[in-house]
């Protein structure tokens, strides 16, 4: 999806119409029935997403990534912290583009590889 914000767009409308994998519409309809309705998350959602080849440890850290998210939305709704501007998230999805969550590399360090997500 990156570099595509019409690829994105398609995503955000309608997942299940997106041209994306077929295990990342698995794992965007886990994300997403787990964000609406966690109470009803149950082992044959998570057999759905490793029948679609995610592993346990992907299964996980979606799951991760959503509980952090939700906190970090619900801190931000109580503290009334403000969002960036549209111009700083699109400095930080570049940045975010070429290296992930991870700290910038040091100054004369080579550049990191991108690549699919481990599944």
């Amino acid at each position: 999806m990156l570099g595509s914000k019409e690829h994105v767009q398609a995503v955000l409308d309608e997942v299940k119409t997106a041209p994306i994998p077929e295990a990342e519409k698995a794992l965007f309809a886990f994300v997403d029935k787990l964000n609406d309705t966690p109470g009803d998350v149950r082992r044959e959602d998570v057999e759905r997403m490793k029948a679609a080849g995610w592993s346990d440890e992907a299964v996980y850290d979606a799951v991760s990534v959503c509980a952090l998210f939700n906190f970090y939305n619900r801190w931000i709704d109580g503290t009334g912290v403000q969002g960036l501007s549209p111009a700083m998230y699109e400095r930080s999805g570049k940045r975010m583009a070429a290296g992930g969550y991870l700290p910038a590399p040091p100054p004369g360090s080579p550049p990191r590889s991108g690549g699919e997500p481990e599944r």
